[in-house]
């Protein structure tokens, strides 16, 4: 065989692997959250696709990460915000509902922890192809009688960092939270 056929073999080699992993990726895109599907994947090259509670007060951004982040100074001294949400004309536990109830109508999105002790809860949305995980952090921060605001924390895992996604999604449930608890403080 010559040099050239042998590279030539070898190259033929080469692109069929190619196809086989991209035929395989595929397949694993397409089951999505079913056994053998990229969730599945992802959660055994990254871990769990929660990353845990956010102490907002001691917050730092790591600069390299897909993050997104919605907090007032007063709440994350230590982090520049991406955005300040207001402080809404509703109670602390009303904006927790809103919030729930924004988050129930985000797509591929899950509650994943809440803790009942305290005002903060936990999601896992999905972006729509790929299916990597962002853990959603959200705390609700008591601002006197009937007022009430938030801090809203979007961490990518590692290896999945999309930041536009991220800031699309923290835009989408900032709105949806605002048009939410607007419409709440107008029937008071």
């Amino acid at each position: 065989m010559t040099g050239r056929a042998a590279a030539l073999s070898l190259l033929g080699v080469l692109v069929a692997l190619v196809l086989a992993v991209l035929a395989a990726g595929a397949v694993m895109v397409a089951r999505g959250e079913e056994p053998g599907g990229i969730e599945e994947a992802w959660l055994a090259l990254l871990g769990p696709p929660d990353l845990g509670p956010v102490d907002f007060a001691a917050l730092r951004r790591m600069p390299s990460r897909g993050d997104a982040l919605a907090c007032a100074a007063d709440i994350c001294p230590l982090a520049q915000a991406d955005a300040v949400p207001p402080d809404y004309a509703v109670a602390g536990a009303r904006l927790r509902e809103i919030v729930r109830a924004v988050a129930a109508r985000q797509p591929r999105t899950a509650l994943v922890f809440t803790d009942h002790w305290g005002e903060q809860d936990r999601y896992v949305a999905r972006t729509a192809v790929l299916r990597c995980p962002d853990t959603v952090t959200v705390e609700i921060v008591g601002r006197g009688e009937g007022r009430s605001s938030l801090a809203l924390y979007i961490r990518s895992q590692a290896g999945c960092p999309v930041p536009a996604t991220s800031h699309g999604r923290l835009t989408r449930w900032l709105d949806g939270i605002a048009a939410a608890a607007g419409t709440e403080a107008n029937k008071g």
